[in-house]
């Protein structure tokens, strides 16, 4: 789905809590596989990944100094 995302103009979402595995027949270790593995997709497709803070105005989020965590 990432591959077929990309190649039409989409975005990804990539994560644990989305997908436990890297292959076929291997889980993630941990999201940074994940996202290693997506970022290699979008090149392939001439896309790069947005930054967190490109990513969080086009989701309309708030940045990490404005939440109260």
């Amino acid at each position: 789905m990432v591959g077929m995302s990309l190649m039409m103009g989409g975005n990804v979402r990539v994560g644990l809590e989305d997908n436990m595995r890297v292959r076929r027949r291997e889980n993630a270790d941990s999201n940074a596989v994940l996202v290693d593995k997506a970022v290699a997709m979008a090149a392939l497709f001439d896309r790069e990944p947005a930054t967190p803070a490109e990513a969080r105005e086009r989701l309309g989020l708030k940045g990490a100094d404005q939440v109260a965590f």
